[in-house]
């Protein structure tokens, strides 16, 4: 499924046109995408664009999902994007040009004193393992997540692929706007925000504080060199169906010109060819952040395999990769296979006894066992385990249908079993909940009792994921 299956677009936000004096009532070359590629390319990029004798470019800002289906649909003959192609059966009669790299930066309040994060700690505020400022460094408030919410944004996508592996990693950022520019303006005014843009899009904005990643600064010199490690290129789009798709060709080869350069760079971007080193270390950079967070890929059909980016006029066809897998979590289920067994035994033996007080019943033809685990750190508490035994109907009766005995063990202990033949009997048992502390959010809260989000909101018959503090939630359905 692509990652813009859902439009967050308005038709009449399309309209919205870059204000540039470069622009003229008459279009030669209209483009449209994201409002980071607005700012550090096209704007300045038109201007120089007209003032050499060329046509005139009229643009639509607003996010990457809108630029690439508008160039998809033909009401563009570009689009910006702060990201390659993401596999989809959209983008693959689409040309994905990079002409620049650009930092991907982390901000907050620039009344925050916190000043830099560790890659393994910005991936675990992201994965909802750390909540509060406290625990990397700052005060003792929750870390208030910013992001953009169209799936398809191409900072949002950019930094979660490095991150996670793949593009499309759900994140506990309940906080969503539609542009990065909004993102930007709220972030500015919450001391305990934190979000993510791009060095073109921020640099010189004292509203907002640029973060040090690994201890590197996000500048220039620094993305060039690789030591800063969030960077991106920048891409513009074709559709090689388009009308305008020579011209369109024109104005990327411009991009790659001495005045093209020249605009790129007073916008805080690197030219494409000057970053040929960047290209080059992408597989073992993007190999050794996931490694960093305590992460892994798994390994994908050649289908899917990921094009490492190219020189600039070759299409970037980038795949998204299968979610990465912590170490400590393969550790946590190994050590559950563990316990399993040793409930499959308990939940069997259950089954027997019970099988043994209906003598008139005849030999059962088969015993199912399933298990259910959610351990935490502490312990095994609220760990639930079901036996089923079932007679074959069919070739002995129906007089004795149906077997069930339920166990419900605290650190490998049975605390109640409760067994029905026949009719249905209900059990009084301890229902697990939460209580919601400040800064939790719904994704966090599942993460940690290795939960899915929808399971919890069924439980609790919750509309959204909104969650409150001091709410109490189940955690079971039970």
């Amino acid at each position: 499924m692509s990652v813009r299956s859902t439009r967050l677009l308005p038709a009449a936000l399309l309209c919205a046109c870059i204000a540039t004096t470069a622009f003229a009532a008459s279009q030669t070359l209209t483009w449209s995408g994201d409002i980071v590629t607005a700012h550090g390319v096209v704007e300045g990029m038109a201007k120089a664009w007209q003032q050499s004798g060329h046509g005139k470019l009229v643009g639509h800002p607003f996010n990457t999902a809108a630029g690439i289906d508008a160039v998809n649909n033909g009401s563009a003959d570009l689009a910006g994007s702060v990201r390659g192609s993401d596999g989809s059966a959209e983008d693959r009669g689409l040309t994905f040009t990079p002409v620049a790299w650009d930092g991907l930066v982390m901000i907050t309040s620039a009344n925050n004193p916190v000043d830099s994060l560790t890659l393994k700690q910005l991936h675990d505020i992201y994965y909802g393992k750390i909540h509060n400022w406290s625990e990397v460094g700052g005060p003792n408030a929750p870390i208030n997540v910013y992001a953009v919410a169209s799936p398809g944004d191409g900072v949002e996508f950019s930094l979660r692929k490095l991150l996670f592996g793949r593009g499309n990693q759900p994140v506990a950022a309940p906080r969503l706007y539609l542009t990065t520019t909004s993102l930007e303006q709220g972030i500015a005014l919450d001391p305990h925000s934190l979000g993510a843009t791009t060095l073109s899009s921020v640099e010189g904005n004292r509203k907002v504080k640029m973060l040090h990643i690994d201890g590197s600064t996000p500048t220039v010199a620094n993305v060039a060199s690789g030591r800063y490690p969030l960077y991106t290129p920048i891409y513009l789009v074709t559709h090689a169906d388009s009308p305008n798709a020579a011209q369109a060709k024109s104005f990327i080869d411009f991009t790659e010109s001495a005045k093209g350069q020249a605009v790129l760079r007073k916008h805080h971007l690197l030219p494409y060819q000057d970053g040929t080193v960047l290209a080059s270390m992408d597989s073992a950079r993007r190999s050794r952040i996931l490694a960093e967070v305590g992460a892994r890929r798994v390994p994908t059909a050649p289908s899917q395999s990921t094009t490492p980016i190219s020189a600039p006029g070759a299409t970037y066809a980038s795949r998204v990769a299968s979610a990465p897998t912590s170490q400590r979590t393969l550790a946590a289920r190994e050590a559950l296979a563990e316990r399993n067994a040793r409930r499959d035994a308990l939940a069997t033996a259950a089954a027997a006894k019970t099988a043994s007080k209906t003598a008139s019943t005849p030999k059962l033809a088969d015993v199912h066992s399933s298990v259910v685990a959610a351990p935490e750190p502490s312990g095994l508490k609220g760990v639930r385990s079901d036996a089923v035994t079932v007679a074959d109907t069919g070739s002995r009766g129906s007089d004795f249908a149906r077997v069930r005995s339920d166990s419900y063990v605290s650190r490998d202990r049975p605390t109640s079993t409760h067994t029905r033949t026949h009719e249905r009997a209900t059990a009084s048992v301890h229902v697990p909940t939460h209580k919601v502390a400040p800064g939790e959010t719904l994704y966090s809260i599942a993460h940690k009792h290795h939960l899915d989000v929808a399971q919890i909101r069924d439980w609790n018959h919750l509309a959204g994921n909104t969650v409150h503090a001091g709410q109490v939630l189940r955690l079971s359905a039970r």
